[in-house]
């Protein structure tokens, strides 16, 4: 494939840019390579400034479900956007997203808009100290929830891919409430509230972790957090910004059985826009101002074109309930051919796959599927790396880093899928 034209871009962006990009990932530094420049997306396909055309597993890392330019999405913002695009005023669309989330989704009795998932989740703990009057939080090694400083800690795929144990920049002391335990791990979880549950605001996790690959959370453990945290008196905050209205129309919470206190909402609700929401138990949510002593607010919030886009696009999922079982097929048929795959060119691999998120992790773990940040971080990056080249030579794009979800959209073919085992069959035999 000719890339002369991204490689010409890309050298004007590092001379603008830090690095080049305006998210680390985004610089395929990690994976040995430049980066590509995408000028247009139509469906599972999206296709770059040198017109190579290429099946799209990143989908804006999640919130293309439906696929790039959707057109009823496309037709719904046409319909506004000459309008006006910002107001900085409540607006029709803001009341007509948020119903449907509430509609949608049980634990949700009120929500709140802000603009991107680190904004929700940072508003949301925020809102856990000032309901419960304690300091501490609980976060989990792997999973990420934005690049807020007191979460920046063992936080998954930038930080991983990067080599950055945190980051320069976050002062000890504002970290010094956030407390870390291993994902997954009964034992430790139950020691931090023996120790400090009466401090505990709350514990935040990722139902299925997406920033060290794809590492889903064990029925018991997400059990055992809802009991933890009811008896300590703490909030369960549950970070589906990856998974809400991706794994079921309900998010994860559906599929794990618990009721968490809070959840936090970004990718998918916005329909491809910059968007962000958090929402919960209305007593709780009325601590937030106007109503409530907890302030949080946003020039930008509620913008109509991603309230319109994200109504679109969860109005669809809601008349198309099919759509989750033909996800949740693909992701299978894709996760099984890759294991097949795996075995035939006897390569130290593993496969972990909910509904349409997986990950090909480079492990030479063999007895039990990656399952905590520990194993995940023993992954051979250097051979993802060679993967991922192969993969991209071949038509097939990735996220480029070894600890990123890898996603299907609604118009993934039963052939796409079959090309894209053809091409990880072809850079197997080239890579091994």
């Amino acid at each position: 494939m000719n890339h002369s034209a991204s490689q010409q871009l890309f050298q004007e962006a590092k001379t603008l840019m830090p690095g080049g990009v305006n998210s680390p990932v985004r610089a395929f530094s990690a994976v040995g390579t430049d980066p590509v420049f995408i000028r247009e997306g139509n469906g599972p396909l999206i296709t770059d400034v040198d017109n190579n055309t290429y099946l799209d597993y990143v989908l804006s890392w999640g919130p293309m479900i439906l696929g790039h330019a959707d057109p009823d999405v496309v037709a719904a913002l046409q319909n506004v956007i000459g309008k006006g695009t910002s107001f900085g005023a409540p607006t029709e669309a803001e009341n007509q997203l948020a119903s449907l989330m509430i509609e949608a989704v049980p634990s949700l009795e009120k929500v709140r808009m802000v603009n991107s998932g680190t904004e929700a989740v940072m508003s949301a703990l925020r809102l856990a100290r000032g309901y419960t009057n304690r300091s501490k939080i609980v976060k989990f090694n792997g999973n990420y929830h934005g690049h807020s400083d007191a979460l920046l800690v063992k936080a998954g795929s930038g930080l991983l891919t990067h080599g950055i144990p945190g980051s320069p920049g976050v002062p000890e002391g504002v970290v010094q409430y956030t407390l870390t335990a291993r994902f997954n791990d009964e034992a430790m979880i139950r020691d931090i509230f023996e120790t400090h549950g009466n401090d505990i605001a709350a514990v935040i996790v990722e139902p299925v972790a997406g920033n060290m690959g794809v590492v889903p959370m064990t029925q018991s453990f997400a059990h055992l957090l809802r009991s933890l945290t009811s008896q300590a008196g703490s909030l369960l905050v549950f970070d589906e910004v990856m998974t809400g209205f991706r794994l079921a129309f309900q998010g994860a919470q559906s599929l794990y059985g618990i009721t968490p206190d809070l959840s936090c909402y970004s990718k998918i609700i916005g329909g491809g826009l910059p968007v962000g929401a958090f929402g919960g138990r209305k007593d709780i949510m009325d601590h937030m101002a106007p109503e409530g002593p907890v302030y949080q607010a946003g020039t930008l919030s509620g913008n109509p074109l991603a309230m319109t886009a994200g109504h679109a696009t969860l109005k669809k999922l809601q008349e198309h309930p099919g759509y989750y079982d033909q996800l949740n097929r693909q992701g299978s048929r894709l996760a099984q051919g890759l294991r097949d795959l795996i075995k035939k060119h006897r390569t130290p691999a593993q496969v972990n796959q909910k509904g349409s998120m997986l990950c090909l992790f480079f492990t030479e773990f063999t007895e039990s599927e990656v399952t905590d940040f520990e194993s995940a971080a023993a992954c051979d990056t250097q051979r993802f790396a060679r993967f991922f080249r192969g993969m991209l030579s071949r038509g097939i794009y990735l996220p480029a880093s070894q600890f990123e979800a890898w996603f299907l959209s609604v118009l993934h073919t039963d052939s796409q899928i079959h090309q894209t085992l053809e091409a990880v069959d072809a850079t197997l035999s080239e890579i091994n």
